[in-house]
């Protein structure tokens, strides 16, 4: 996928005799780049500004650096997150979320429901055990939730009248069917009754819903998917150390005899195997209007030589070493030297809001050259 990446990169900045050729290779560049991002189409911006979750972005800094870089592929079970807030508006405890933008492909591991809790009413009585007890309901029949057959219990645990905060509900089961069957989803359902179960009027809990309340405490549904991309089987370890890496001098580094006539190119071939800056800016492209973040990132790339003979510094498998033997005694015509090719690559994560205005989280394999070595 990097080398991919640093084609198109290259294909769109290439200058060309015709303007409309310039456009037109611009255009091909950025389209295969959106599809290396799993996408057919830029989604459109979002019509107003608008502040993505507090839980999303805090959830891209655990997982990223600052450039986007995973800090650990262990941390996310899928590679998908994806967030939908809440779409009735309503000041009851009933919440639809319209999960469209869902792939077919995608699998669904885990779905939770994220509640704000509000400060309680001052009341007696149940007040005085401190807590209460919240369900929350798959709703099955619209119009009739309170019949025998008209939801299903989800979740349900006792919840603290002395503080407020978010509240995060288990709803795997309920969000598989509406995945499945799209014509299935009406919606969750959510009561707060006493200790044994008896109801409470008014409820002395509260939660913010989707009308009257700030954006950033409104119902929300957090989905965690995994898309089935895989990238190649490198090295991918813990956090990734980007710093500049230090050229992989040879074992002995032939002198060559220089002649004025030598090309530029020539020259990069005669330094070592090493790592080189390349950044990507998702502005430059014009991506920024729907990229959250980062603003964009270091891709690396591999340049340089491979020279006989290979020290373990140019971090050669043993096919390169044979390889190197054999193309300088010259034992077999056709047989070229080594590539500095990447040796280590790190996955980068985007956060961004897709065509419906909903915030996602994604992380891409293999789109960061960790280090180079001769192969």
């Amino acid at each position: 996928m990097l080398g991919t990446v640093l084609l198109l990169l290259a294909l769109a900045k290439t200058a060309c005799p015709s303007p409309a050729s310039v456009a037109s290779r611009r255009a091909e560049a950025l389209k295969k780049l959106l599809e290396v991002f799993g996408m057919e189409d830029p989604p459109a911006p979002p019509a107003h500004f608008k502040q993505p979750p507090q839980y999303m972005v805090d959830l891209f800094n655990t997982v990223a650096n600052a450039d986007g870089v995973t800090k650990n592929p262990d941390i996310l079970e899928g590679n998908t997150v994806r967030s939908f807030l809440d779409k009735t508006h309503s000041e009851e405890m009933r919440f639809l979320f319209v999960l469209s933008s869902v792939a077919k492909n995608e699998k669904i591991l885990t779905a939770e429901l994220h509640l704000f809790r509000l400060w309680p009413r001052v009341t007696d009585g149940p007040k005085r055990h401190h807590f209460c007890q919240v369900s929350v309901y798959q709703v099955l029949e619209k119009d009739k939730p309170d019949t025998p057959g008209g939801k299903k219990l989800l979740a349900a645990r006792l919840v603290s009248l002395q503080t407020s905060g978010w509240e995060v509900f288990a709803i795997t089961p309920a969000v598989r069917d509406w995945t499945e069957d799209e014509s299935s989803n009406q919606g969750l359902l959510v009561t707060v009754q006493g200790l044994g179960g008896s109801p409470l009027d008014p409820p002395p809990l509260q939660f913010a819903s989707g009308r009257g309340h700030h954006e950033s405490k409104k119902p929300m549904l957090v989905l965690f998917t995994d898309d089935g991309r895989r990238g190649a089987s490198l090295p991918t370890a813990g956090f990734p150390d980007l710093k500049p890496q230090a050229p992989n001098l040879p074992a002995k580094m032939p002198v060559p005899k220089l002649g004025r006539s030598r090309s530029t190119r020539s020259l990069d071939r005669l330094q070592p195997c090493q790592r080189h800056p390349l950044s990507v800016d998702f502005e430059e492209i014009g991506w920024s209007g729907w990229i959250i973040s980062p603003r964009g990132y270091n891709a690396f790339h591999c340049k340089g030589s491979c020279p006989f003979p290979l020290g373990e510094n140019m971090r050669p498998t043993n096919h390169a070493t044979v390889q190197s033997i054999i193309n300088a005694l010259k034992l077999s015509e056709g047989v070229s030297s080594p590539c500095c090719v990447p040796d280590k690559l790190y996955s980068i994560n985007l956060l961004y809001f897709d065509d419906d205005e909903n915030v996602v989280l994604k992380q891409y394999d293999d789109m960061v050259a960790g280090s180079c070595g001769c192969h």
